[in-house]
């Protein structure tokens, strides 16, 4: 990347600073729409598959997640995953779980129940929202190099731009914009033009100096 101007290096600023500010809520929003999607799919695809104690349980924790009752959710996730830990119910009730430590301020135990999904998730969709969310927690914590390799793991294609769109934040706060710009890049082109995210990655761009190219049909 050229040196920057006096222009450009407030431009790289401000962008720092919005994001340091913005960046997880931001995260968290646009994975949250993911989880919704893939949570309807997995009522769907488990609906005849597995026991209505199993449906029943999560619906309790889904009610409990949503007052926002740490200790309830907390302890029928762990239910969860102790008597169905192999069905993708058990990694909804954890990420559920995990907004609500989250919103309590606890990130070392939300960190400790992503993982778990990311470990031993039963689907992949699941996992790469855990590993997203879980890479975010980590770079909120000062830990850029752990975040990053979160975020090397082999995402679906779905997740493949979101992932490297995070890659990038990772390193923007590590001050290294030329590989953030990357990333970037590889986001941008990945997204297809009704992506809100990809505007969003190219507000980036442009305030790297960038010109964003590609973009997925």
């Amino acid at each position: 990347m050229a040196h920057l101007d006096l222009e450009e290096q407030e431009q790289l600023d401000q962008l720092k600073h919005f994001w340091k500010k913005y960046g997880n809520a931001i995260s968290w929003a646009l994975t949250g729409v993911l989880v919704l999607v893939a949570g309807w799919n997995v009522y769907h695809y488990w609906q005849n598959k597995q026991s209505a104690q199993a449906a029943a349980l999560f619906d309790q924790l889904a009610q409990s997640a949503q007052a926002k009752d740490l200790d309830k959710t907390v302890r029928m996730a762990h239910d969860l995953s102790d008597k169905f830990g192999s069905t993708a119910y058990a990694s909804q009730g954890n990420l559920l779980a995990a907004e609500v430590l989250v919103d309590k301020g606890n990130l070392a135990g939300a960190s400790t129940t992503l993982r778990a999904v990311v470990e031993h998730g039963a689907d992949a969709g699941l996992q790469s929202v855990a590993r997203l969310r879980l890479a975010t927690l980590q770079a909120e914590n000062k830990s850029f190099d752990e975040a990053l390799g979160t975020l090397q793991a082999t995402f679906p294609p779905a997740f493949e731009a979101l992932a490297a769109d995070r890659r990038g934040d990772v390193l923007m706060l590590q001050n290294k914009p030329e590989a953030a710009q990357a990333e970037y890049q590889k986001a941008y082109a990945g997204l297809t033009e009704r992506s809100e995210l990809r505007r969003l990655v190219e507000v980036k761009l442009i305030a790297l100096g960038v010109k964003p190219t590609g973009a997925a049909s």
